[in-house]
């Protein structure tokens, strides 16, 4: 039936609290849910992390808190303490409850065991063994399901883009960030770039980098401005994976990647043509090296690197590289989301400095 503003208010808070783990739960998505009997919330919960408590079963576990049930007693057999609490009551999630034996437990069992009376979700899971199957199995054992449209549901399905991308494509998600002048120039003819964005820019840049799997550059971007990628300033719980597309591999020892190994691991890409004593060296070094195909014109195949990535775990790529990559991926139709800075000035020059 068409959902009611109430229950479009349970969504929206649903979806708030699952915005609070963005970063933090790969390769699982964003997933948050509210528990409501008689017109009261219950309880709330998210998903922290893989092998952690699931949505669902975090909101139910929270209720009980709130009803006074010890600590001591939400580990085995939890759902035995709740007696009749959560019949007939209804769960609203962000994302379809999953049907299939992971590292927890299916959520369609609690949920059925728990005695719900309805279940309205935000988006469907499109995860192959999922997708739709979960709701048909609620649907079986009497529950009433809904499903939202319209505005809600597309706040669930960008809150996970990045998992729906892989899963339906086998590529990242990827958003190409860049700073440019009023007249289009995203660096000097020098090469210098850094004095274009602002410290909130680059705040905000920090930001991304934190919530992404991924960070990409290529060679020219690794050799000109020497990045740590890591992301900095901020409450973080893990880096970003640190990736520069480098046929040649040319990234020197020297570098602040190589000199920040110990903050998360780098991945050197590399062609399937690469020199094997260079690997092995750059290797002994601390950093990982793929190889991947090469496309026309003898560049790595950005589809190919895509792949890699999604193999990888990776479902999120914030692209910050120059025009040679972006304009790569853009052409290989890898690059879903742009994310352009503009600076209030005029730089002249004679070299082609474009984000494209």
């Amino acid at each position: 039936m068409p959902l009611n503003d109430r229950d479009t208010q349970y969504l929206r808070r649903a979806l708030d609290l699952a915005e609070r783990r963005r970063g933090c739960t790969n390769p699982n998505p964003l997933v948050g849910a509210v528990v409501v009997a008689e017109g009261q919330i219950l309880g709330e919960g998210f998903h922290i992390g893989p092998g952690r408590d699931h949505a669902e079963v975090a909101a139910m576990k929270d209720a009980l808190r709130r009803q006074g049930v010890p600590e001591s007693r939400l580990s085995e057999d939890w759902l035995a303490t709740a007696g009749h609490l959560f019949r007939g009551g209804t769960m609203y999630v962000t994302l379809e409850p999953c049907c299939t034996y992971g590292r927890t437990p299916p959520c369609t069992e609690s949920l059925i065991a728990a005695g719900f009376g309805r279940v309205v979700v935000a988006a469907i899971d499109p995860t192959p063994g999922v997708n739709g199957r979960g709701l048909e199995l609620l649907r079986a054992a009497g529950m009433e399901v809904d499903v939202a449209e319209g505005d809600v549901a597309l706040l669930a399905k960008r809150q996970n883009e990045g998992m729906r991308r892989a899963v339906t494509t086998g590529l990242p998600f990827v958003t190409y960030k860049y700073a440019l002048t009023l007249d289009g120039r995203t660096a000097t003819d020098s090469g210098d770039s850094r004095w274009i964005s602002s410290e909130e820019s680059r705040r905000l840049v920090h930001r991304w980098r934190a919530w992404s799997d991924a960070v990409v550059v290529g060679a020219g971007t690794a050799l000109t401005d020497d990045p740590t990628l890591t992301a900095r300033g901020i409450p973080c719980e893990r880096q970003p994976l640190r990736v520069v597309v480098d046929r040649g591999l040319t990234l020197k020892r020297d570098s602040n990647l190589m000199r920040s190994l110990d903050a998360g691991p780098v991945v050197l890409i590399c062609g399937d043509d690469a020199d094997a004593e260079r690997r092995s060296e750059l290797e002994s070094w601390g950093v990982e090296t793929a190889a991947v195909a090469c496309g026309d014109g003898g560049a790595l195949d950005p589809v190919a690197v895509g792949r890699f990535l999604v193999n990888r775990g990776v479902q999120t790529v914030l692209l910050e590289g120059g025009p040679t990559l972006a304009g790569a991926w853009w052409n290989a139709g890898l690059i879903d989301k742009v994310a352009a800075f503009v600076c209030p000035r005029i730089v002249s020059g004679t070299q082609n400095r474009a984000p494209l």
